[in-house]
């Protein structure tokens, strides 16, 4: 009808990325044309429009023909369809055929030029879904019909043993096959979505990191610039101190004063600088020490014996410990909760207090959210209408559950439909170590739709 529609001028209602071809021909084979007056009955008369196709057809030409070999016998009625497809395929032909014959279906399937395609229908609502599938013969659903219509069941049984058990299983088998595809392009639309979204968030998450490091470059610089401020501030301290002792000439009570205030510098640049003596002492040039010496100095370039119950930075770290023991050029140092033997030139006496190790432990507010959960947990989930794959992953934190709370047995709702679903569950359950065994429900109380999982 849209092809006809476009080739006499009118618009077709159609997508505007759809592209018409233009046809010399169209020939029509729909309807019955049987006739008394010309002595036509309903199969003669569609041969006499496959002679008249034959005869009139070229490379240019569209034909449209509905129940192909319909009207006769069905062994011969197929037969002589077959040679016509084929007849009319060899010249170049273009052309749809609907038919219900299976060996039409086969002769698609195996020849080139010809190429199957079937409208999908639900097996579970007995209603067509208005979408083309190419590619692979359909189904006609006559036993599905005969019984939705409400044929009696010995009738239709009957009907079965009649047909052959290979023809009731082919049946089967296309409806497994459009349904085993539709599952296959769904889960390939699902791949195809989260490769976008995966690729998306690399394209942030390169972004966010092309950020840090550059904002990590700016902290860097602003840390050197703040270092370099420190240690001048520090050398202008220590210089004049050195020069109010040369000017009292080392006069005691006027070294000590000296001495005092530099201390208090000392500090009050401690407090100031927040933490960031630290990265300023890793970069500051070292003192050399005597070889046998078990002294450190601090800032002010006065020396202070390491000894016991001193607390001793180590060098290059922030974590303040308390010397325990001193033995030769060794000290045991207490950091935390953690006991070390260092070098006793690593180390640098501070007036900072070591910090308190925090407690560890479980907190009640974790005890009494695991109480409430084990009273809140059910012994059945339903996972009715979820996706394989959230499924076996609700299924995953449901047993894991149950497990933990020494549940005997619990129940998986997943209902029947195509039973990829409850196919996946056992495979999953089957792999659990504290999962004794699987089976059905009784019949009376939901049947293949509930999985009862018996736990050690």
């Amino acid at each position: 009808t849209l092809q006809y529609m476009a080739q006499c001028g009118i618009l077709p209602p159609v997508y505007e990325n759809c592209h018409f071809g233009v046809f010399n021909d169209i020939f029509v084979d729909i309807g019955d044309d049987q006739s008394l007056e010309d002595d036509l009955s309903t199969y003669s008369s569609h041969l006499r429009n496959m002679k008249f196709m034959l005869q009139r057809g070229r490379k240019s030409t569209l034909f449209l023909i509905d129940e192909m070999g319909s009207g006769t016998e069905p062994q011969i009625g197929g037969a002589l369809a077959q040679a016509i497809l084929a007849q009319m395929n060899a010249e170049g032909l273009w052309g749809i055929v609907t038919t219900h014959y299976q060996n039409l279906k086969q002769m698609a399937d195996d020849t080139p030029g010809l190429v199957n395609g079937s409208m999908l229908y639900d097996r579970q609502l007995m209603q067509p879904l208005f979408k083309l599938s190419i590619g692979n013969p359909g189904s006609s659903f006559a036993v599905e019909i005969a019984r939705k219509i409400g044929l009696p069941k010995d009738i239709i049984d009957s009907a079965e043993q009649i047909v052959g058990s290979d023809y009731i299983n082919l049946d089967k088998y296309l409806l497994d096959i459009t349904r085993d595809k539709r599952y296959w392009e769904n889960k390939r639309a699902d791949i195809r979505r989260k490769e976008k979204m995966l690729d998306e968030k690399l394209e942030r998450y390169t972004d966010d990191a092309e950020t840090l490091r550059a904002r990590r470059r700016e902290i860097l610089d602003e840390a050197k610039a703040e270092a370099k401020r420190i240690l001048e501030s520090s050398n202008a301290a220590i210089e004049r101190t050195i020069a109010e002792i040369k000017k009292a000439n080392a006069e005691r009570e006027l070294t000590l004063e000296a001495r005092r205030r530099l201390k208090e510098e000392r500090l009050a640049l401690e407090s100031n600088t927040d933490g960031q003596e630290n990265s300023v002492l890793a970069r500051a040039p070292k003192k050399k020490k005597t070889k046998h010496s078990i002294h450190s100095s601090t800032s002010s370039g006065i020396t202070r014996q390491v000894e016991a119950g001193c607390n001793v930075k180590l060098d290059g770290q922030g974590t303040v410990g308390t010397v325990l023991e001193v033995s030769g050029k060794n000290a045991i140092v207490a950091f935390g909760n953690i006991k070390t033997t260092v070098k006793t030139e690593r180390l640098t006496v501070t007036d900072a207090k070591p910090k308190e190790p925090k407690k560890s432990g479980i907190s009640m507010a974790t005890i009494d959210a695991g109480h409430q959960r084990q009273l809140q947990f059910k012994h059945e989930i339903d996972v009715r209408g979820f996706r394989a794959d959230e499924a076996v992953q609700a299924v995953t934190y449901f047993i894991d559950d149950a497990i933990r709370f020494n549940a005997p047995r619990v129940r998986i709702l997943h209902g029947t439909g195509t039973g990829v679903l409850r196919q996946v569950i056992r495979d999953y359950l089957s792999t659990v170590p504290g999962v004794m065994s699987s089976r059905d429900e009784d019949v009376r109380f939901g049947g293949a739709g509930i999985t009862v999982v018996e736990l050690q």
